[in-house]
């Protein structure tokens, strides 16, 4: 985030002006720059709200206003307010979504192998949900899990993505480790391996609650050489 906009605006014709801004979205699909839209009520003036827009730059947010659809949209929703709505733009200069920072510092201290720094992020009452394990694992057979992986390899994650919504965190990764103990009947190797997957996460109070694991195991055994290469 870069760029928003805040539009004040007093209207007893709510949704009227939602509906107007539907039709703004639908309208301008394949030419809007704005990429992030949220409106809020006042709790203390039902007739008072606010709507932040959010843009990758000035330049584009300006590209946006100069759009026929945003003109002819914005004369219609000064018609539904309550006088004239007011403008303010914003550089942003601080974009701080807490709960990715967490899920980031997750798989840091997972690659850094402190078992301890890694699971104090998560609640007393996490639970773990793999396609691996015959069942779902709580906060104890986590921590055991994780111990075997490392009894098994030397590894590190690298954060490729992340995507933050609500309460929830997804983080596509990349996990290189060497094979050095003993995985699932294999014998160590000495191997350098890597693995992709996906993590989400949800949150609750800024702790980690839940984990839903999606990852190529059947890649890794093949690299191990436990199962034939696919052709």
């Amino acid at each position: 985030m870069t760029f928003v906009q805040l539009i004040d605006c007093r209207t007893s014709r709510f949704d009227e002006m939602n509906r107007l801004m539907d039709r703004w979205v639908e309208q301008t699909r394949g030419k809007r720059t704005a990429t992030h839209a949220v409106v809020g009520k006042d709790l203390s003036d039902a007739s008072h709200f606010v709507e932040i827009v959010e843009f990758p730059s000035y330049e584009e947010a300006m590209r946006n206003s100069n759009l026929p659809e945003t003109e002819r949209i914005f004369r219609e929703l000064v018609a539904l307010c309550d006088g004239m709505p007011t403008f303010t733009d914003l550089d942003v200069v601080r974009d701080e979504q807490l709960n990715r920072g967490v899920a980031r510092a997750f798989f840091e201290e997972a690659g850094r192998g402190e078992p301890e720094a890694v699971f104090e992020r998560c609640t007393d009452d996490y639970v773990d949900h793999d396609p691996a394990n015959p069942q779902d694992l709580g906060l104890r057979g986590a921590r055991e899990e994780y111990a075997g992986w490392r009894r098994s390899f030397d590894f590190s994650f690298r954060v490729d993505d992340q995507v933050a919504e609500a309460d929830r965190v997804c983080t596509r990764w990349t996990w290189t480790g060497r094979h050095t103990g003993e995985f699932l009947g294999v014998a160590a190797t000495g191997q350098e391996v890597t693995m992709t997957g996906t993590t989400w996460h949800r949150f609750r109070d800024g702790s980690i609650c839940e984990g839903w694991w999606q990852y190529d195991r059947a890649g890794l055994l093949e690299q191990l050489g436990a199962v034939a290469q696919t052709p």
